[in-house]
């Protein structure tokens, strides 16, 4: 074990003061961040009254929504007539078609009609008399022969009785409304109904081997188109996804992104030459493109967007402006700090002998920035990817206007994943390709 004496422990302490000597700061510095982030929440949970908040949200909705983007219903009506009649009614866009025949549908011997929930454990009987329902294990009989609905029985915890409807919630497969004259049940299957072919198409409710082979080698449906044009007229032009809308609008959505990035790099690429200290020993005007790159900037996309559509209408050309005016502000000021912070040996060493301006710019400052500049603006275009997305929502064209539309409906919650999906994978591959071109340009590996 080494002893060090009073004179060496002096001497280091004289050589490294920082570490024996430190200040308040340096020694409370992370307890002071940690207390006051503390404080900070705290604080925002006063203000934003979170516990209120949270007790008040309706957190059933999530549920309900998320299974709603992987699922759809079907709802047939049954109709009680006074000569004990049942008359089955499906809504007019139904996705079993104009001519359902359903095999979760049986009609009984006796004339009742029994419904298939969810196999053989949630089950609805509908006859003249009565409606039973059979759930978690146990059957509820409801007489619908008197003037209101009337559980026989105990109610179950499942079952809501109010004054002229009887209401069974059957969790994620459905549930049945009951009244005297009608039975309604709403079903609910996993998947995206008519994804591919909707109901008018002749393809509709075919198997896949019979469509291929109607693709291929089969006889023509329509005498003056062939199978494969029409299945693809079918496809596109599907009346419930709406195949060929969403692809134009997600299409519009790429090229107001890169259009206004495009036009937003080529005006801020002269002016950052004018805007830099070093470059252009003009103060007053440097200081006056700053501001201007500021002002652009500090106006949100989206405010940009919404005085542009109140000016040329909603459209993508609105879309394409916003993006244009945002990055000339963002493009510009990056541009401008990167001219600043480049090295000037080799645009003095250009300079001495005697080139022109234009020549020094474009020895001795461009191959220094170019890579910079162009991995600065395939960032930005990646992002306003993402950003036309949001701005097509107040009316600036693309998928985003598509999306707000599919959501204010509140009920084409399937719609809207699909169109989440396509957002997200266009996003994923413009990520990559722009991460792939930044590395390349800068010379770095990609992990």
């Amino acid at each position: 074990m080494t002893v060090i004496d009073a004179n060496r422990m002096h001497e280091i302490e004289t050589r490294y003061p920082e570490y024996f000597h430190r200040s308040f700061r340096q020694r409370f510095g992370g307890l002071m961040i940690l207390i006051a982030t503390l404080l900070y929440s705290l604080y925002a949970v006063w203000f934003f009254d979170l516990p209120k908040l949270f007790a008040e949200a309706h957190w059933e909705r999530v549920g309900i929504y998320l299974s709603q983007w992987v699922s759809y219903d079907v709802q047939p009506e049954f109709r009680i007539g006074d000569d004990g009649s049942i008359d089955i009614r499906y809504p007019r866009f139904s996705p079993l078609g104009d001519n359902p025949h359903p095999d979760w549908l049986v009609n009984n011997p006796d004339g009742s009609i029994t419904v298939s929930i969810s196999g053989t454990s949630r089950t609805v009987t509908v006859s003249k008399s009565e409606t039973i329902v059979t759930a978690h294990g146990v059957s509820v009989p409801v007489d619908v022969s008197s003037g209101a609905p009337k559980v026989i029985g105990p109610v179950p915890g499942w079952m809501t009785v109010y004054d002229d409807n009887v209401l069974a919630d059957l969790g994620f497969a459905g549930n049945v409304s009951i009244s005297v004259d009608r039975v309604k049940i709403r079903k609910r299957f996993i998947g995206w109904a008519n994804f591919i072919f909707d109901t008018q198409s002749s393809f509709f409710d075919k198997p896949v081997g019979e469509v291929v082979s109607l693709i291929v080698a089969g006889p023509r449906i329509k005498p003056d188109q062939s199978n494969l044009s029409l299945a693809f007229d079918d496809i596109w032009n599907n009346s419930e996804w709406q195949h060929g809308d969403v692809w134009t609008k997600l299409f519009q959505t790429i090229v107001m992104a890169f259009l206004g990035t495009l036009l937003g790099a080529l005006t801020a690429f002269p002016l950052a030459f004018l805007a830099a200290r070093n470059i252009t020993p003009n103060r007053m005007l440097n200081q006056i493109l700053k501001r201007f790159f500021d002002f652009l900037r500090s106006v949100d996309m989206l405010i940009w967007a919404l005085f542009l559509t109140r000016a040329f209408g909603p459209g993508p050309l609105a879309g394409s402006g916003a993006i244009f005016l945002t990055e000339t502000g963002t493009l510009g000021k990056l541009y401008s700090e990167g001219l600043e912070n480049i090295d000037n040996k080799p645009r003095e060493g250009i300079k001495s002998t005697g080139a022109q301006t234009v020549l020094v710019h474009r020895y001795g400052i461009m191959p220094q920035i170019v890579p910079v500049f162009v991995s600065q603006t395939l960032y930005q275009w990646e992002s306003n990817v993402r950003g036309a997305t949001i701005i097509g929502a107040v009316g600036a064209g693309g998928i985003g206007l598509k999306l707000w539309e599919a959501m204010r409906t509140n009920a084409n919650w399937e719609n809207v994943a699909y169109m989440v999906i396509l957002i997200l994978i266009v996003v994923f591959i413009f990520d990559t390709a722009s991460n792939a071109l930044r590395h390349r340009l800068m010379g770095t590996k990609t992990h």
